[in-house]
C-alpha cells in the first residue's frame, strides 16, 4: 500500500502531521488512525470470507488478487502448455551469438560455427567472382567521379 513512499517523503509527512495536529494531539490521532485501519482490514477480510463461503467449495482456492487483469494474465500464461514450448525455444536462441555471427559476416571474417557455404551471397560477396560490395574502396578514380557543375546551383 505504501511501497512507493520514500524515506524523505515519510519524514515530510511526520513533520506536516506535527505542525497540523501539534505534539499534544498527535499520539491520539495516530491511535485513531491505526484503529480505523484495523477495522477496515477486518471488514475486508470478513467480506472476503463471506464471498468465499457463498461461492461454494469449488472456489475455496479463489484469490481476489486474480481479479487484477495483470495477475490473471500472468497466471494463465504460466499454466499454458503451448507457451512452455515457446519459452524453451526462446531460451535456446542465443541472441549475442547470432549478432556476433552477423557482425563477423559483414566485416568479412569467418563467423564462428558457420561454414562458408551457409552464409548468403549478399553478405559474403558473390561466389561467382563478382565484386565484393562490402569491401571499402580506397576512393573513386577521377574519371569515375561525377562532374561538378558550378552553374547547377
Amino acid at each position: 500500500m505504501f511501497n512507493d513512499i520514500g524515506g524523505l517523503e515519510l519524514v515530510a509527512l511526520v513533520i506536516l502531521a506535527v505542525l497540523v495536529f501539534g505534539p499534544d494531539k498527535l499520539p491520539k490521532v495516530i491511535q485513531d488512525a491505526a484503529r480505523f485501519i484495523r477495522k477496515v482490514r477486518a471488514f475486508s477480510e470478513s467480506a472476503k470470507e463471506d464471498i468465499r463461503s457463498e461461492l461454494g467449495p469449488e472456489f475455496k482456492d479463489f484469490e481476489f488478487e486474480d481479479l487484477n487483469p495483470k495477475t490473471y494474465l500472468r497466471k494463465q500464461l504460466a499454466e499454458n502448455e503451448d507457451l512452455k514450448e515457446l519459452k524453451e525455444l526462446r531460451s535456446s536462441f542465443d541472441l549475442k551469438k547470432e549478432i556476433n555471427d552477423v557482425t563477423d559476416a559483414v566485416n568479412g571474417k569467418e563467423p564462428s560455427g558457420v561454414s562458408e557455404g551457409s552464409v548468403p551471397a549478399a553478405v559474403n560477396g558473390s561466389p561467382s567472382g563478382g565484386p565484393d560490395l562490402l569491401k571499402k574502396r580506397d576512393g573513386a578514380d577521377r574519371e569515375e567521379r561525377p562532374p561538378f557543375d558550378a552553374d547547377a546551383t
